[in-house]
């Protein structure tokens, strides 16, 4: 019991994160927070859509070179999840019928 007490490990789940999330990914090897879901890279041409777009974590936004986008996939840990008011919760189940009917 005493090892479940101290853990401190965050479930990723498979939910949306909500915004102000800070994860480690597998693609950097910086802390990212994440302030953006459901993304499209502006200079691409093809329909990819990420899950996230986030900034380097304390930093945050310097520029548009700096934007981290990903998966939930590349998502290996997380540090710190962002506020999850009755609003989020209602956004979060909106985005997840709109892109499930795509």
């Amino acid at each position: 019991m005493s090892n479940e007490i101290n853990e401190i490990k965050i479930d990723k789940g498979e939910e949306l994160l909500p915004i102000g999330t800070v994860v480690g990914i597998d693609l950097v090897n910086q802390a990212v927070m994440i302030y953006g879901r459901k993304q499209r890279k502006i200079d691409q041409d093809d329909e990819l859509s990420y899950d996230y777009v986030g900034c380097p974590y304390p930093q945050g936004h310097m520029s548009d070179k700096t934007n981290v986008f990903f998966q939930q996939d590349n998502i290996k840990e997380v540090y710190f999840k962002g506020l999850e008011t009755t609003g989020e919760k209602i956004l979060r189940e909106r985005l997840k019928q709109v892109f499930k009917e795509k």
